[in-house]
């Protein structure tokens, strides 16, 4: 008896573009493989290929697993309390116990030469000399004395500055902040990390972080901020371009009150003939904070 026909199910293939040329018969067509394949196992396998074909179609993507690194993120955490303590001469102006009155206030920082822990040290330059000589300021002097071998820190001196202001008659609008050599880079840190604190700074013959500017946390504020600059044009111990780098980095930064002024013959020693300049006084006490100055 002849045997009944063998009846296959339906052929599913995913075939891919083929580009070909004529082939040796002229049809056109891709060469076909010799190997005869059996008709099961290829129906079989062409279904798989299509249904994994559909299914990546809807599988979301999965992100690559993390290879294990040597690297491990970590916390620390710490208390850390300190104790800060410094020696500070204090000038009260003229007329001060008048009620009700409340007085602008210069915080002078001195050089690295006056360190230690004898106050009066602090008074060799700048505004404490001029009043052991018999000046008279219209305004409360605070200066405070850095430790010997340190330089000086923004916190203690804003704690410092926070307890003068809170026990004494403070105009808070009109505080400045001056200093000379390494008092003038203290100037530069302190002014512009917290220019919400002051009106205006006058740094003589010292340097700064331009990021300070650059990256400042109060922009908007220290764009009104007024900024003096002096230096010596042939200064050994601290360059002219310190001075002048800071205050391109604050006209970059948007702040328009900003000068400065080069004593050309001037060597280090630039606060003399600055401190000596009744100018400089008048500019200062034209700066109000959050305000901009009068024009000259």
């Amino acid at each position: 008896m002849p045997r009944p026909p063998i009846h296959t199910s339906p052929t599913f293939r995913v075939v891919p573009r083929i580009e070909c040329s004529p082939n040796s018969n002229g049809t056109g067509l891709p060469f076909q493989p010799t190997k005869i394949m059996n008709p099961m196992k290829t129906n079989l396998r062409s279904i798989l290929l299509a249904s994994a074909a559909a299914l990546s179609l809807f599988t979301p993507m999965k992100a690559p697993a993390q290879t294990t690194t040597s690297l491990q993120p970590e916390t620390w955490s710490a208390t850390i309390t300190k104790t800060y303590t410094l020696q500070y001469l204090l000038y009260l102006p003229k007329g001060y116990d008048a009620a009700g009155k409340r007085w602008p206030l210069v915080l002078f920082l001195h050089g690295s030469g006056e360190r230690g822990n004898d106050v009066w040290k602090v008074a060799v330059h700048g505004p404490p000399k001029l009043v052991r000589q018999g000046k008279d300021f219209p305004f409360i002097l605070v200066a405070p004395q850095c430790p010997e071998g340190q330089r000086w820190q923004n916190e203690p001196l804003l704690k410092l500055l926070d307890d003068v202001i809170a026990t004494h008659a403070v105009d808070t609008n009109r505080v400045y902040l001056t200093g000379l050599s390494m008092g003038g880079y203290g100037t530069w840190s302190l002014g512009l990390s917290h220019p919400e604190k002051f009106a205006a700074l006058v740094p003589i013959c010292g340097g700064g972080n331009m990021i300070d500017a650059l990256l400042s946390r109060n922009a908007r504020v220290l764009k009104t901020l007024g900024v003096w600059a002096f230096h010596g044009g042939k200064d050994p111990v601290v360059p002219l371009e310190e001075s002048e780098r800071m205050v391109n980095a604050l006209k970059r930064a948007g702040c328009s009150d900003v000068k400065l002024t080069v004593y050309p013959e001037a060597q280090h020693d630039s606060w003399t003939e600055a401190y000596n300049n009744p100018e400089l006084y008048d500019w200062l006490l034209k700066h109000e904070r959050g305000k901009p100055a009068e024009k000259e």
